[in-house]
């Protein structure tokens, strides 16, 4: 596996999502400007985990918003691996559905090449997004240094938004919806 290195471009593939597109009324308070009305962009992270699908749950119900557009961001080692491929399609696909269905917000999905960490921060140098939100597996301390740890790469080398790390299940709450 080639690691991205913070200075080469990096393959992407676009994910196409079936045409879910909210129709969202302009705002009726004539003070509601700039951000809040033309809505703002929000990378969640998502992998095949519990925890990233809770992560997903918690951003599109405390955070998302009408006229935002949720950017759903998968890294994956290779691009030409097909099954890999269509599988993350398929979950995006259906994480699609349910942001558009709970909060009424658009969505993009790509899937990303390389590095977990350093493509997520690619992606958000590039989006320059309100929140970049991830899940956690919910590793010690210890393990978090010795196996790597992509939500602690996000925090550190994140510079272009605040990123937003959401405990796993077993941290607390049961399910946020």
């Amino acid at each position: 596996m080639e690691t991205l290195m913070e200075e080469e471009e990096y393959n992407w593939k676009e994910v196409k999502l079936p045409t879910l597109i909210p129709i969202v009324p302009e705002p009726e308070l004539e003070r509601e400007t700039g951000e809040r009305r033309r809505g703002r962009d929000i990378i969640i992270a998502v992998d095949h985990g519990p925890n990233s699908k809770h992560a997903f749950h918690w951003a599109i119900t405390h955070l998302c918003r009408l006229a935002d557009t949720v950017h759903l961001v998968h890294a994956v080692s290779s691009l030409k691996n097909q099954i890999v491929y269509d599988t993350t399609q398929v979950l995006m696909e259906k994480l699609a559905v349910e942001a558009l269905e709970v909060a009424m917000v658009k969505s993009k999905a790509r899937i990303v090449e390389g590095d977990a960490g350093k493509a997520i921060c690619k992606e958000a140098e590039r989006l320059k997004p309100a929140a970049v939100v991830l899940g956690t597996r919910g590793r010690s301390l210890m393990q978090s240094v010795l196996q790597g740890s992509v939500s602690e790469y996000c925090f550190h080398n994140c510079k272009t938004a605040p990123v937003i790390i959401v405990p796993g299940k077993e941290a607390g709450e049961e399910s946020v919806l």
